[in-house]
């Protein structure tokens, strides 16, 4: 056995696994996201040949086939797949703790996105909690409908609307968000069964399009020929659109019990006719942050805090001044 071989079956004995080499993980880590060995090349600045001679290497280092071709494409195999899984969670690790200790100016600050509703309507409410019980905490709140990038956007955690559909992150509920059938009096009288919801237009959210079919498939009504939707990105819009009589809405029963009370809105089907909806198909808001982010101490501390508050009450005791403030607003 010569030296090399001696000094493999050292590192093998001692159970100190060897990684492979930094830039051929980096080849694969593009060629995984790219499936194409040109544009891995293009990203990284060398030849196509080159990227091709690390996936060998980091092929024969591991024993394992990473790729296969077919025609002119490749195809990552099943433990491509797997790998390239841990190797995004590290360089994203590597990046993350790089922006930490670079930007010495911020390394305090926490960068809390959040969707405009929930600021709004849950989350203004309690800064003044969250000052008090964590005052040296330099906290930065953005709004965004979209899901941000964190590294690109800085961000290190967001509350996102939807079912938590999200795997790659970390997960938590936050507050469902139920909703109502509203509309205007006038459509309301053409409303006397569910099934009259086929010939009304729909008011739609872009970020789920299965909200108006869970919702016929609990009301019992068979898919058919709809009139029509129109989507809106944010619940702001789709309010004012149903206010202005443009079509059917689903609003958040705050929001409906303002407009119902101020004789804009009428629930035709009942307020409550949601209300009984499989908690799996009631969209809610969702705290979302990468796992790596937990490690840093502002960021865990704002995380438990955001966990541990009873979004809830919110919905049972909503702030009447506030919904008719925002209902002067959207009419």
């Amino acid at each position: 056995m010569h030296d090399g071989e001696s000094a493999r079956g050292k590192g093998q004995g001692s159970g100190k696994l060897r990684l492979p080499p930094l830039n051929a993980l980096r080849a694969f880590h593009a060629v995984a996201r790219h499936k194409s060995l040109r544009q891995a090349a293009d990203e990284l600045y060398v030849t196509p040949q080159a990227v091709g001679q690390q996936i060998k290497l980091l092929e024969d280092s591991l024993q394992v086939a990473l790729f296969e071709r077919k025609g002119r494409s490749i195809e990552p195999t099943e433990a491509a797949i797997l790998l390239a899984h841990y190797v995004e969670a590290g360089f994203a690790e590597f990046a993350e703790g790089v922006r930490r200790i670079t930007r010495s100016s911020y390394r305090d600050r926490i960068n809390l996105n959040t969707s405009p509703y929930f600021a709004t309507n849950y989350l203004l409410r309690h800064l003044s909690e969250f000052r008090e019980e964590m005052p040296n905490l330099d906290l930065r709140l953005t709004t965004m409908i979209d899901l941000p990038d964190f590294a690109r956007d800085d961000v290190d955690m967001t509350v996102q609307w939807g079912y938590g559909n999200w795997s790659d992150v970390e997960c938590t509920l936050l507050v469902r968000d139920p909703k109502v059938i509203c509309c205007t009096p006038e459509i309301a009288a053409r409303l006397k069964t569910p099934t009259d919801l086929l010939d009304c237009t729909l008011l739609d959210t872009v970020k789920s399009k299965r909200l108006w079919n869970d919702i016929f498939d609990h009301l019992g009504v068979a898919a058919g020929e709809r009139h029509g939707s129109i989507g809106f990105d944010d619940a702001a819009s789709m309010r004012r659109a149903t206010l202005q009589g443009i079509g059917v809405g689903l609003l958040s029963p705050h929001e409906a019990d303002a407009d119902m009370r101020a004789g804009a809105l009428m629930a035709p089907l009942g307020r409550d006719v949601l209300a009984d909806m499989p908690e799996a198909q009631v969209p809610g808001f969702y705290l979302l942050v990468p796992r790596g982010h937990l490690r840093v101490q502002g960021v865990a501390a704002l995380h438990r805090w955001m966990v541990a508050q009873d979004w809830n009450h919110d919905l049972r005791h909503p702030d009447p001044a506030r919904d008719d403030r925002a209902g002067r607003v959207a009419s």
